[in-house]
C-alpha cells in the first residue's frame, strides 16, 4: 500500500507540475530591445478585416468581415475592391462574415467564410454554417467560385465560427469554431469545434481518421475538442500544422494538430472557467486529451499564428509569431523540440494599430499587420 501511494504522489507531482509549465501570463513578457519601425501602408482604409495573403511579391488580398474583398500594394499602398459573389453572411454578422484567405500555389484563391443558408423556397433562413470555398482571380473579379465544404449542422447562433487555413502539400487544414455550443465540440458527427482536412479539390484523405478505425466520424475532420481556433501555420522545423484557439475566460492556446486528436473542450478548458466565474470541468488539463504547448491565463485573445522566416529579422527565424486581438500584441516564441524558451513582446497596445487581428510575414521578413476595427489602416513592421 506504502509503495503504490509512493508512486501516486509522485505521478501526480510530475503532472501537476507539467500543466503549472503550460500556462503562462503575457504581463509578464519582456520586450524587444529592438528598435522596431512601424510604418502605414494603405492610403485607404480598411471596415474591420478578418484576413489577408500576399497574391505576389508586392500584392496583399484583403477580406473584410461585411463582404469587402480587396487588393492591396504594398509599395504604393493603393487599394482596388475585388468582385465576388460568394453568399456570405454580411449585415450583423456577430462575429462572423468573410473570414480568412489563403493564396496557394495552385492558383486557387481559398476562403473561409459565414455561409448563409436558404430555406425552400430559396430566402434566406436564420442558420448559417462555416464553410470552406475556391475560386480563381482574374482581373478584378474572382470567378469560378465553389464551396468545398459546408459545415453541419447549420446553427443560428453567429458566435465563434473559427476559420483559419492553411495548405500543406495538398492537403488543406481549417479550423472550424464550436459556435458557442460547447460539447457539441465532443461530437465527431458534427463539424463545429474540430480542424478539418480535406484535399485542395475539395475530396476526402483516405488516411482520415474515418477510413482508419473512426467509423462514427465525419469524413472531413481530423481531430476534435476544440472551442474557436483563430490561427493556423505548419513548422518549417518538423513539418507540424500548428493551431491557436480562444479559451473562455483564460484557457487560449496553441497546440499542434493530431490524427484523431481530442483537445478536450467543454470537459476541459485549458485553465479557463465560465465568463460568470464557475470552474468548466474537474481539472485544467487532462491526461486523455492532447495538451496544448501554451495556455494563457489571463486571456490573451490569440489571432494567427506563423513561423517567421526572412532577412529583417533574421535572428528570430524558426521563432513563432503570434497576434494578440484582446491584449493588442504581437509576441515571438522562441520553440526548440515543441516546447516554448523564451517569450517576447514586440507589440502592445500600439495607439494607431489597435487590435490586431491578422498579420503576413513578407519574403524578405517584413510584418504587414491588419487591426479588427472600423476605417483602419495596412501597418508594416520593419527594422529601424
Amino acid at each position: 500500500m506504502m509503495i503504490y501511494i509512493f508512486f501516486s504522489l509522485i505521478y501526480l507531482f510530475f503532472f501537476n507540475s507539467s500543466k503549472a509549465e503550460l500556462l503562462s501570463n503575457y504581463k509578464s513578457y519582456s520586450k524587444t530591445k529592438l528598435n522596431l519601425e512601424i510604418v502605414r501602408v494603405s492610403q485607404e482604409r480598411f471596415n474591420y478585416p478578418w484576413g489577408m495573403t500576399f497574391i505576389d511579391k508586392n500584392t496583399l488580398l484583403i477580406t473584410e468581415k461585411n463582404g469587402g474583398l480587396i487588393k492591396t500594394n504594398v509599395k504604393s499602398g493603393k487599394s482596388i475592391n475585388i468582385q465576388h459573389k460568394i453568399p456570405l453572411l454580411k449585415k450583423r454578422n456577430g462575429q462572423g462574415g468573410f473570414l480568412d484567405v489563403y493564396a496557394h500555389t495552385d492558383g486557387f484563391i481559398y476562403f473561409t467564410y459565414s455561409h448563409i443558408l436558404n430555406d425552400i423556397e430559396g430566402n434566406s433562413s436564420k442558420k448559417y454554417s462555416t464553410a470552406v470555398g475556391r475560386g480563381k482571380l482574374k482581373e478584378n473579379e474572382l470567378q469560378n467560385f465553389e464551396v468545398l465544404l459546408m459545415g453541419i449542422p447549420a446553427l443560428e447562433t453567429k458566435k465563434h465560427w473559427g476559420s483559419r487555413i492553411t495548405i500543406k502539400d495538398d492537403l488543406l487544414f481549417v479550423g472550424f469554431g464550436e459556435r458557442d455550443k460547447g460539447m457539441i465540440a465532443q461530437d465527431p458527427e458534427k463539424h463545429p469545434g474540430s480542424i478539418i482536412r480535406i484535399k485542395t479539390d475539395g475530396s476526402i484523405p483516405k488516411d482520415n481518421p474515418k477510413y482508419k478505425g473512426y467509423e462514427n466520424w465525419l469524413p472531413e475532420i481530423y481531430q476534435i475538442g476544440l472551442r474557436n481556433p483563430q490561427g493556423m501555420t505548419i513548422s518549417p522545423l518538423d513539418g507540424e500544422v500548428y493551431f491557436s484557439q480562444h479559451g473562455p475566460m483564460g484557457g487560449d492556446n496553441i497546440g499542434i494538430v493530431k490524427f484523431a486528436g481530442n483537445m478536450g473542450w467543454k470537459n476541459i478548458a485549458w485553465g479557463g472557467k465560465e465568463y460568470s466565474g464557475r470552474k468548466i470541468g474537474r481539472s485544467q488539463f487532462h491526461e486523455i486529451y492532447d495538451k496544448p504547448i501554451i495556455s494563457w491565463v489571463p486571456s490573451i485573445g490569440v489571432g494567427n499564428i506563423s513561423f517567421y522566416k526572412g532577412e529583417t529579422f533574421s535572428e528570430w527565424n524558426g521563432d513563432l509569431i503570434v497576434s494578440a486581438t484582446k491584449a493588442k500584441m504581437l509576441v515571438r516564441l522562441d520553440i526548440e523540440k515543441n516546447k516554448i524558451v523564451s517569450k517576447e513582446v514586440l507589440i502592445e497596445n500600439h495607439p494607431k494599430i489597435g487590435r490586431i487581428r491578422d498579420f503576413e510575414i513578407s519574403d524578405n521578413g517584413d510584418i504587414y499587420i491588419i487591426s479588427d476595427d472600423y476605417n483602419t489602416s495596412l501597418w508594416l513592421i520593419t527594422k529601424n
